[in-house]
């Protein structure tokens, strides 16, 4: 079959077309036969990947082409999407666990933008920041993957949603799908802004989507008993200082979120979560993805150029068959 593999090599990312074997579900594994993958930026920076190849693409959305021993639940032929291992190819493996039913009205195009945006966002929006219909949420580089999933989930949730971008046509076009406030800028000055929007108050939850540049900002911004997630640091800038003073008198929660070392049976509650809470807003219509640009599985090395040029707004997303 064909698919792509990430070299890791000289603080490098490369990519090397490959032809290999359809893998084998072991227990617990679903092999997905491939319509649609993503891009994902975390998986093309250098250091977040240890030196060597590997199969790349971390999500994927098809049909299931096999089961292993002892799943259930899943049939061959089912339409599924989910965190895979080796998106990048006409067969990936899924942990069972990991499996999300496709809503008829997605296409595989939107299918495939669903699992990591969607589930990180997830993660950093219910059970962590708890947002709430009402309140204020920020989100840092809004015009992201993740960026757009958590402006249309916390408006999904009922909470006013104010947003960052060095790029003024790309606020334009979110604020066309609900964003009550954008803020033009690439650095940390938008906490007076942030302020001023929401009449002194700041923000409720707070998604760090850029690093430890802006993360400073964050804090600054945040309201009462804010809740502030950091989901990468694309900016390279990993250490920071953090203002004691205002964590405590504020009564400020902090936290991270990344799947680096979560348990199976972590990864597998998200899921579960996702799917109890969120699913049936795709299902019905209320939550659709918003994807940039589309490329072919040939094409993977023009879309990971376009990716690194910093221009989409929402989802790259890769038609592999």
């Amino acid at each position: 079959m064909k698919s792509c593999w990430i070299r890791t090599r000289n603080g490098k990312i490369e990519l090397e077309a490959r032809d290999v074997a359809v893998p084998h579900a072991k227990s617990g594994e679903i092999v997905l036969r491939v319509r649609c993958t993503a891009l994902n930026r975390g998986e093309f920076i250098a250091r977040y990947q240890a030196e060597g190849v590997k199969p790349g693409g971390v999500e994927a959305a098809g049909e299931v082409h096999a089961v292993g021993e002892g799943v259930n639940g899943v049939k061959q032929g089912d339409r599924i999407m989910g965190r895979a291992k080796g998106g990048f190819a006409e067969y990936a493996l899924l942990n069972a666990y990991d499996a999300i039913p496709v809503p008829e009205c997605l296409t595989w195009e939107q299918a495939a933008a669903v699992p990591l945006a969607f589930l990180v966002t997830y993660d950093m929006l219910y059970p962590y920041g708890k947002l709430k219909s009402g309140e204020w949420l920020l989100v840092t580089g809004v015009s992201s993957g993740v960026g757009v999933a958590c402006l249309q989930t916390g408006k999904f949730l009922g909470a006013k949603v104010i947003g960052t971008s060095g790029s003024a046509d790309k606020l334009a076009k979110l604020k066309a799908i609900g964003l009550d406030a954008g803020i033009r800028t690439r650095g940390p000055d938008f906490a007076a802004q942030v302020k001023a929007v929401t009449d002194g108050k700041g923000a409720d939850v707070i998604v760090n989507n850029v690093g430890g540049s802006v993360f400073p900002e964050c804090l600054r911004a945040l309201a009462l008993q804010g809740r502030l997630a950091t989901v990468g640091s694309v900016d390279g800038v990993t250490k920071c200082e953090i203002d004691l003073e205002a964590l405590h008198a504020y009564r400020l929660e902090l936290f991270g979120v990344s799947n680096r070392f979560t348990t199976s049976a972590q990864r597998a509650q998200t899921v579960r979560g996702f799917v109890r809470d969120l699913l049936p807003a795709f299902a019905d219509g209320r939550i659709l993805p918003v994807i940039d640009r589309i490329f072919t599985l040939d094409e993977l090395p023009a879309a990971k150029d376009y990716m690194e040029s910093d221009a989409q707004v929402g989802k790259i997303v890769v038609r592999v068959s």
